[in-house]
């Protein structure tokens, strides 16, 4: 607890100092022309999904965030949170914590956190469950995409129903030809184990969240969806299995990187989402 509090604070001073400076991000629209925060909020709030990709361990992203996620809040009783960072298996103990049923103690001891939750992602836990915000856990137990890393989607055919309700709905549809997976593949090159079954992990993830959404979209809701930049960027990963169902559904994909500079959107970095946030190379690390 005092590390995180250290991390906290260390944060807090350095995004002080940077606005001292001027704005310490810059935001950019898909045409790659220079926009601002409340722009990209106000176009959030029309849509019936928003993704914010995030970068994991970048303190000012997760601050961000929670400022999207405080916008679209605003006289908003449609507004559900999901993300990556809590596995569906840990939903039980969720709803019992948003509900107050367990202290702080039991579900931080009980649940499968991230290293920085802390510092990081206990902010927007805490902004749901005082605002009364539906959560939905929505990535596959790690055990599970171990499984297929090495031997393959084939291995989840021999679990149990039990089982089978914590991923996506087998058999699981994969395109091993699209770009973001293609360039996993070329990251792989030379690595140890099956690619193959390494893109499978990743489809499954991307799968089991994307699944994880339908029947709020059913209901009418609109979601705000936090995940890894890399699960959403150039509207794949997870926004492909969403759009296969829900071809019609409006979304916003917010997509962040860093950049040595923020006043120009690098040119590798414009395809990125509908908001790409630059983000100092700089700026606090919680991890």
């Amino acid at each position: 607890m005092r590390n995180s509090i250290f991390a906290l604070t260390i944060f807090i001073l350095s995004l002080q100092s940077l606005m001292g400076q001027g704005v310490p991000y810059q935001i950019f629209d898909s045409n790659g022309k220079a926009t601002s925060f409340e722009k990209m909020a106000k176009e959030s709030k029309k849509a019936d999904l928003v993704f914010f990709g995030e970068l994991h361990n970048n303190s000012l992203a997760h601050w961000l965030q929670l400022q999207v996620f405080k916008s679209l809040s605003e006289e908003n009783d449609r507004l559900v949170f999901a993300s990556e960072f809590f596995e569906r298996d840990d939903q039980l103990l969720i709803d019992e914590w948003m509900a107050g049923k367990i202290t702080d103690k039991n579900f931080e001891t009980e649940a499968k956190l991230w290293n920085n939750y802390l510092t990081d992602y206990k902010p927007l836990m805490l902004f749901a469950k005082e605002n009364q915000i539906l959560f939905i856990a929505s990535n596959v137990p790690r055990r599970y995409a171990s499984l297929v890393s090495r031997g393959g989607i084939e291995t989840l055919d021999s679990l149990s129903d039990e089982a089978k309700a914590y991923f996506a709905t087998l058999p699981v549809a994969i395109d091993m030809t699209l770009p973001g997976y293609e360039a996993m593949r070329g990251m792989m090159h030379g690595a140890p184990g099956n690619s193959d079954y390494m893109i499978q992990a990743q489809a499954l993830k991307d799968a089991t969240m994307g699944e994880s959404l339908f029947e709020s979209l059913e209901q009418g809701k609109q979601i705000y969806h936090v995940n890894g930049s890399y699960h959403s960027k150039e509207g794949e990963g997870i926004l492909w299995y969403v759009k296969r169902s829900f071809p019609d559904k409006k979304i916003i994909n917010i997509h962040t990187v860093e950049q040595d500079q923020l006043d120009s959107l690098d040119e590798s970095n414009a395809s990125g989402g509908d908001f790409i946030i630059v983000l100092p190379k700089d700026s606090h690390k919680s991890y």
